[in-house]
């Protein structure tokens, strides 16, 4: 494969694959170097055959892991016998491509199964396009690499997958139909009781992802047609929009880092939970977190009337006080210190903001990492932002920000951009793609991730 070919492939179809990842040069090569391998600094060497003489250099702000290092060898190995092929087609190409992308994905979790859960997902594919009684379907099915079925009367998923009444046997959230690795029926499994263990996954799979240890592979096809992979207790992969996505769910989380110490990692899983259930809820979203010394700068775009927190209240309330003595020769400073005269208590109930004292009796004083994750969810979910302050507690739900002169794309984009200089935030559309801002050492707005 040449230079240029490969140098193609790993822009277009490998960085993509992983969040945060991105090209940093090439170096030196022997033939007694691997395909891949990982490299110093958080990052992994990449060439296409053993006899290349020089390694692209792919990094991100964490270590990849040994399941992505496989990921990247089965891609390699898939595509270099496409590139034998000598194909003219561009079209042809992409598909070919496509499909190699797709094998690799599933031939880096396991060797085993891994022709069943292929067959599986083009299976479930063709049910994203059909209807069931007028109605889009939704299915789950769990492959179990450690079992091999009775080898008497066998039924393979080949035979059952694509009829009519298959679309009756599960529902992809309690329900579940078992095959083997060999692609053989080994019944009905319901994990609507399942024991507890750490996972990963949007808040409405998570007894999926608690089943799918190392012997068993989840798939779903969800009511909206994407394909969910579930592995190791979490989720792994996802085809949604007609795309394959890896969830490296941990440079996820690392990336939303901010200026704090104590509870970062705590809060930030929290808020990255909070965004993958609103993705796959398909609900929009906008989760703002803001750094530890930017939370008086924040509160410049937010309305008193959103503020949920007593503490930011009190902290928005003298800044508009300060801005009314600016202002003392001018009308709207007397109306601005009339309107703060009130405790904040009396301030939401004089002024109607309903809304906001509801939302106080349900938070109940909770910061994000203690809110119930269907809660939060729901909450996420109302027109408006959601911001966090450095420390969990919950500053405003739906709140409506005042947009910089200038902002690009619809509300949330614009408020998602125009936040992020004060932290970190969060777009979640409602057809499930999150895109994540923040702020460089200039204090320019850069989008950190887009899955």
């Amino acid at each position: 494969m040449e230079k240029s070919a490969f140098y193609d492939i790993v822009e277009e179809l490998i960085v993509p694959l992983f969040t945060g990842s991105y090209l940093d040069g090439e170096t030196e090569s022997t033939p007694r170097d691997l395909e891949v391998a990982l490299g110093g600094g958080n990052s992994v060497l990449l060439k296409p055959t053993k006899s290349d003489n020089y390694r692209l250099i792919l990094k991100r702000g964490q270590a990849f892991k040994s399941f992505e290092l496989s990921l990247m060898r089965a891609i390699i190995k898939e595509l270099n016998e496409i590139s034998h092929m000598d194909i003219s087609d561009s079209m042809y190409l992409q598909q070919l491509n496509s499909i190699a992308i797709e094998k690799a994905l599933i031939a880096s979790i396991t060797d085993t199964g891994t022709e069943t859960i292929l067959g599986i997902i083009n299976g479930l594919e063709s049910w994203s396009s059909r209807t069931y009684e007028g109605n889009t379907v939704q299915l789950g099915i769990l492959v179990n690499l450690g079992v091999s079925g009775d080898t008497k009367n066998q039924v393979s998923y080949k035979d059952i997958l694509t009829e009519n009444f298959f679309a009756l046997f599960s529902d992809g959230n309690n329900s579940f139909i078992e095959f083997d690795f060999n692609g053989n029926l080994l019944g009905h499994v319901n994990i609507r009781k399942v024991k507890y263990v750490p996972t990963i996954s949007p808040r409405i799979y998570d007894h999926v992802a608690r089943v799918c240890g190392d012997k068993r592979v989840g798939i779903v096809l969800t009511i909206k047609g994407d394909i969910l992979v579930f592995f190791a207790h979490q989720l792994i992969f996802a085809k949604r929009n007609g795309r394959w996505g890896v969830y490296s769910h941990e440079e996820i989380i690392r990336l939303l880092q901010n200026n704090v110490s104590y509870t970062a990692k705590e809060i930030r899983r929290a808020l990255y939970n909070t965004a993958l259930d609103c993705s796959f809820a398909y609900k929009g979203a906008c989760i703002v977190y803001i750094n530890k010394d930017k939370t008086l700068d924040a509160l410049n775009h937010i309305d008193a009337g959103d503020i949920v927190s007593k503490e930011h209240f009190e902290m928005k309330k003298q800044l508009e006080l300060d801005e009314a003595e600016k202002l003392y020769n001018l009308g709207n400073a007397k109306e601005i210190i009339e309107r703060f005269s009130l405790e904040y208590e009396p301030f939401l109930n004089d002024n109607g903001y309903t809304k906001t004292m509801a939302i106080r009796k349900v938070l109940a004083g909770k910061k994000l990492q203690e809110i119930d994750r269907k809660l939060i969810e729901e909450m996420t979910s109302v027109d408006g932002a959601t911001i966090i302050d450095y420390d969990g507690t919950v500053v405003a739900v739906g709140a409506i920000i005042k947009i910089e002169a200038g902002s690009m794309g619809g509300g949330r984009l614009a408020a998602a951009t125009t936040m992020a200089k004060y932290g970190t935030a969060i777009k979640v559309s409602q057809d499930g793609i999150m895109t994540g801002f923040s702020a460089d050492k200039r204090g320019e707005v850069k989008q950190i991730f887009d899955i």
